[in-house]
């Protein structure tokens, strides 16, 4: 699918951390109310066939509305359950290869923490990027900071979409306005809260005000 700047807007990462009772699919369909414009499912304790039953779960409902659900890391899963894209890290498969798993038509994003690594996986065939972590996050242990000067660098050495990610909620983004991001990547800010839609909703406004093609 053609990966426009406005799926980029508010990323929402999932994390089952915060269930308390409620499903993922639910949460996340909370979340797509509020204003979310991509969903990820991020697993990294489940099991293969847990993940993929999740997976179809949750395609269930980014279908309903329309959003595009990207799967962490796991190829095989995004392709069973043929979701949108996948995202990787440094430390994971290159984008050259998963673009050769997944095909010509999927979105591909990757991790990248210096401009280096920004050029090379745009060159590799990745769609979208993931810069962080831009403040300290309690949900990524081993995440270590980018600094805002470069997060900017980065948003200005690529073409393709920049998504910022690390600890951002309500209170401090605003801090990257002028970045060059295209959207927010956020956890905790969504899906810890009591009122998902809400925070959403609360988070989508102010994105609108510091990304860089709404300028």
């Amino acid at each position: 699918m053609k990966l426009e700047n406005k799926t980029m807007l508010v990323y929402a990462v999932t994390d089952r951390t915060w269930l308390n009772g409620s499903t993922l699919e639910q949460q996340v369909e909370q979340a797509i109310k509020g204003g979310a414009t991509l969903i990820q499912l991020r697993e990294k304790e489940l099991s293969y066939t847990a993940f993929l039953e999740q997976a179809i779960q949750l395609k269930k409902v980014t279908d309903k509305y329309h959003i595009p659900l990207i799967i962490n890391d796991n190829v095989d899963v995004a392709k069973a359950v043929n979701a949108e894209g996948v995202h990787v890290g440094q430390k994971d498969m290159e984008a050259g290869a998963v673009r050769q798993k997944l095909g010509e038509n999927k979105i591909i994003g990757v991790s990248v923490q210096t401009v280096e690594q920004a050029l090379l996986a745009q060159k590799q065939g990745a769609d979208y990027l993931g810069v962080g972590a831009v403040f300290s996050t309690s949900t990524k242990l081993d995440a270590s900071e980018v600094s805002f000067e470069t997060l900017q660098k980065i948003c200005d050495a690529v073409s393709i979409p920049v998504v910022a990610i690390g600890g951002i909620n309500a209170q401090n983004i605003m801090q990257l306005k002028n970045s060059g991001i295209n959207g927010v990547a956020v956890v905790s800010a969504i899906f810890a809260q009591k009122d998902i839609i809400q925070a959403t909703k609360e988070l989508t406004n102010l994105a609108k005000q510091i990304v860089s093609y709404c300028l």
